[in-house]
């Protein structure tokens, strides 16, 4: 919505402005300059900080203007996202790697955001978008929650990175952790886990059955038994 001017208040100047900041930089750089005199500061340090306060008071705005920019710049999109927006993120790339996805009840989830993959080897998910990194919670809440999910394997995804302490309890549980770093892999991850789920659940083909040879006879060219010779007529 458009804020509206108040009538009577003049327009915005940018001449004005420029010229407003000067008087300030100049009485600035007067003041210092003074208060060095009256201390008894010599006349050469006198003129330097009379020139060198005024400078440093412009370029400071400009320094902290650029120091946010930057770091805004660094940040990755995920940190801008709610908690929800960060599992409806995770979600969006695991349809794009053509895996079924569920997303669980924001109550009584287990500690299970997302759902991947189909039965019986499917992946229980919790995703932890936070600014800090995230702790054995989060580990213990998606192991205990995955059977009650139906699901045998565990991952959890975050913007941020985990705790040592998270990380040893993760690979005692064979719990896979996305971090910062490996979120940019993440479409690869997803396919491993979920192809490694589809082909232990294909069955094997069943081995021939093996034909018994008598021991001491001597096997053909080929692997079968040579044939029993024939009795006189």
């Amino acid at each position: 919505m458009c804020r509206r001017r108040h009538v009577g208040s003049p327009p915005y100047d940018p001449a004005v402005s420029r010229s407003s900041r000067l008087k300030l930089y100049g009485a600035l750089g007067a003041a210092s300059g003074l208060s060095a005199h009256l201390l008894g500061w010599p006349p050469g340090t006198v003129m330097a900080l009379v020139v060198a306060v005024p400078l440093l008071t412009a370029a400071a705005p400009r320094f902290v203007l650029g120091a946010i920019s930057g770091a805004t710049a660094s940040s990755a999109p995920e940190d801008e996202m709610t908690g929800t927006q960060f599992e409806d993120h995770i979600a969006h790339i695991a349809r794009s790697c053509g895996v079924p996805v569920i997303m669980t009840p924001l109550t009584g989830d287990w500690g299970v955001d997302l759902i991947l993959g189909r039965r019986p080897n499917r992946v229980a998910v919790q995703c932890k978008r936070q600014s800090r990194p995230v702790g054995t919670s989060a580990v213990q809440e998606v192991v205990a929650g995955a059977p009650m999910q139906d699901c045998v394997r565990t991952m959890v995804v975050t913007n941020n990175e985990f705790t040592p302490a998270a990380r040893k309890l993760a690979e005692r549980h064979g719990c896979e952790l996305v971090g910062r770093q490996e979120l940019p892999r993440l479409r690869s991850t997803i396919r491993r886990l979920t192809e490694d789920a589809d082909v232990s659940a294909r069955p094997r083909a069943p081995h021939p059955p093996r034909r018994r040879v008598p021991p001491g006879t001597p096997s053909a060219p080929g692997g079968s038994a040579p044939n029993p010779p024939r009795s006189p007529t």
